[in-house]
Formats: C-alpha cells, structure tokens, sequence
C-alpha cells in the first residue's frame, strides 16, 4: 500500500499521520509505503527522519520516502492525504484584520466568513493543481483531505475535478465528549449522529447503544433551561433560539452568524490582543529532541485523533466501521433540505466495498435555512476560482451575513485581491 502526505512537513499534522500508522489497529495495513511531500526541505527532513526512527523503535517497518516534488512521490499512490497552506498565520490575520477594517463584524475569518472567501481561494489555488497531478499520476488513488475551508475545499474538488475526495475532520469528537460528559453516558457507548456543514453540524441523535436510549431531547432541554452548565455561550444560545445542539466551539460556529461576535467577542484568538507580550524563550521541539536522542518518544507516538489512517484501515475489513463524520456530495440527498450539489458532513460506514455516507433525513428548518445560504456561498466562491472573475466572488460577500454593505464588499475584496495577488488566483 502506498500512501502519500502532502504538508507532510507540519510538526503537528505530518507527526500525527506518522503516529496513526505505527498504532496496533494500523498493523492490518501490511507493508506501507509512506511518501511524505513539502516544499519546506529542512521540515520535511525531519518528518522523514521522524518517521524512520519512531518505526524502528517501535519494531513496524515503514518504507518512508520524502519528496519536495509531489509529481515524484504520487504515482502508483493508493491514498492521498492533504493538509496544505501557504504564509497560514500572516495571511489568516489578514482574513480576520482586513474585513473588520472595513466595517465588518466577525469572528475568526477561517471558515466562515468574509475572510473564509480568500482563505478559500488560497486553498483552492494549492488544491487544484494537486488534484490534476493526482488525476494524471494516480487516478484511482482516494484523496482523503484536511485543507481548510474543508467545505468549500471539497464542493471545488468534487465539482472541478475527477478526483474521488473526502473531507475528514475532527470537530464532530468536541461534541461527543462534551455529549458524554453532559449525559453520563461513557464515550465509548455513546453514538452521536450529526450532520450539517464542516464546523456547523447539529446533533440528530445522541444515543447509549447499550440500550438505545436517545439522549437528545433531554440533552436539549438541559441546555435550554437556567441550569448553571459549563458550555460555551453561543453553543447554549443556538440550543434555545434554533433548538439544535451544535458544535460547542463559539468561534467556529460563531463565523457563519452575523451574531457571533455578540457572544464570542471580536479579539482574534491568535493575535496580539489575545496574548501577553513579552521575550519568549524560544524552546527545542519535542520533534527535535527526540531526533538528537534527548526526549522521549511516547509523547510523538500518541494518536492524533484524526480520521485518515482508521478510513485507510476500515477500508481493508469486511466489518464496517462507522466514521462519526465524512463532508462528502450531498447526493441522494443525504440530507434532505440541503442542495444535492452542496458538501455536506455527514455520518459514513466505510469496508472494502467502500465509504457509504448515512443518509439522515432532515435538518431543523431554521438551522437548514442558514447552512443552505452557506451553500450558496460556496458555491460562488467555487464559480469565482474556475472563472477567474470577480463578479462571483462579489456575490459571495455580499451574502454573506457579516458583510456590512455593497461599498464596503468591494472595498474589501479590491484590498484583499491585492494584498494577497501572490497567493490567490488573478480574478478579472
């Protein structure tokens, strides 16, 4: 099996992929190939020295390869998996920093959002070029992606290209904890159905499968009473005013919502305003300790908790395995009163005759009716990449419902379109 990292680089990404393919429930793969691709040489070096020396220690044999070239490590790949950027935080403040000096009210500005339009962009004009390699190097590989806007990611990979995709992220976990926390149910019983967009999912069913008992209704009602709970502010607030039970991370769910910041506050968590500022000793990495032989390797060898590998994995058995969250096509429809054509998140039971998305029915009718305006959001923002003009990605800003006014949205994207014209596609 040949399986192959893109953004291998990233210490927290790259290490993590590592970590779940030396794990016991990835000894079903048998012999892996593991390519491992960035264009930063020195981290990639370390990755692929990682890689070599954490699977010796641990007695599972890797053939790892790295490559500052993806054109050399894809052919003959079975798995792609992305996890790509450019310039993240310099540009992502910019997301946030820029709409908000133009009168706009947001949060964040990753997914969501007016800035979620150019970090789409910026993705899309990594993505796209990889998915044509993939396409003309190894067509029948499956692309399983953590690039973000994971959304609008894969609406443009599916619709853009022939590539078979699937979104994977971890958000889905932080509401089964927080459900098995809030309902006594352990963990390990408890079977969460959501469904939604990537970060703006609600809760369909929260069960015990020991015994069915479904949880949701009083899970809901807890959280619309005046009971004192630690949850967020926001996450409570769509409890009562839409009756879901959503991801319990106010920034995130916070960006799609003209109202976020009325809960959340309009501090950027990564900026200077969120941090004391001051001389920061600059510390070795665990990463790099390790390398020279001076710290440990169970910190480097703990799960990452993402979903790649145990897809890789259920793949191969006959026994499905049900993943709490693939973004996949909406076709069927998986979710009843959401576009067919949109990407969805969804549940999906995954064996060697494939990934097989869950259909669950319908959404409430006043959440669906906002994701569905997120919908066409991306949509536009998709015509706008494949056309390269602006008029699309105007349309997107303009709906958008942190977007304060016509003026302001050209104003913004004339900046932004500019600022950024090294990392985005030129519009016309």
């Amino acid at each position: 099996m040949k399986i192959t990292v893109i953004g291998a680089g990233s210490g927290s990404f790259g290490r993590g992929i590592i970590a779940d393919l030396l794990t016991p429930s990835a000894r079903g793969l048998g012999q892996v190939e593991l390519c491992l691709v960035d264009t930063a040489a020195d981290a990639l070096g370390r990755m692929t020295a990682l890689a070599d020396k954490l699977s010796a220690e641990v007695g599972r044999p890797l053939t790892v390869t790295g490559h500052t070239d993806r054109r050399a490590a894809l052919p003959g790949s079975d798995y792609v998996i992305t996890a790509v950027s450019v310039r993240r935080m310099p540009l992502w403040e910019q997301d946030f920093r820029v709409p908000q000096a133009h009168g706009v009210n947001h949060i964040l500005g990753e997914n969501g959002g007016p800035g979620a339009a150019f970090h789409a962009l910026r993705s899309l004009h990594l993505m796209i070029p990889i998915c044509r390699d993939i396409e003309a190097l190894c067509p029948d590989a499956l692309l399983l992606n953590f690039t973000n806007p994971e959304a609008r990611v894969l609406h443009a990979v599916s619709h853009l290209t022939g590539v078979r995709a699937l979104g994977l992220c971890h958000g889905v976990f932080s509401l089964e904890q927080l459900a098995a926390r809030l309902t006594g149910v352990p963990p390990e019983h408890l079977e969460l159905t959501s469904a939604g967009l990537n970060h703006a999912y609600c809760a369909l069913s929260v069960k015990d499968k020991r015994d069915g008992t479904e949880h949701l209704p009083a899970l809901l009602a807890r959280l619309q009473s005046d009971e004192p709970l630690d949850v967020p502010p926001l996450f409570r607030e769509f409890a009562r005013a839409f009756e879901v039970v959503t991801f319990p991370s106010d920034d995130h769910i916070g960006e799609y919502f003209a109202f976020g910041a009325e809960f959340h506050g309009r501090k950027w968590s990564y900026g200077v305003e969120s941090r004391a500022v001051g001389a920061e000793a600059a510390s070795e990495s665990p990463v790099d300790l390790y390398l020279r032989g001076a710290g440990p390797s169970e910190p480097l060898l703990r799960p990452s908790g993402e979903l790649a590998v145990p897809c890789i994995a259920a793949l191969g058995r006959t026994e499905p395995t049900r993943l709490s969250a693939v973004n996949v096509l909406n076709g069927g429809p998986l979710i009843g009163n959401l576009p067919v054509w949109a990407a969805v998140e969804v549940p999906a039971l995954v064996d060697r005759s494939g990934v097989h998305p869950v259909p669950v029915g319908a959404l409430p009718d006043a959440f669906a009716a906002a994701l569905t305006l997120q919908c066409q959001i991306t949509a536009l923002v998709t015509e706008a990449y494949a056309t390269r003009r602006r008029l699309p990605l105007l349309q997107a800003l303009l709906l958008d419902p942190c977007t304060p006014g016509i003026a302001a949205s050209r104003a913004l994207m004339d900046d932004m379109l500019s600022l950024q014209a090294a990392y985005l596609p030129t519009l016309e």
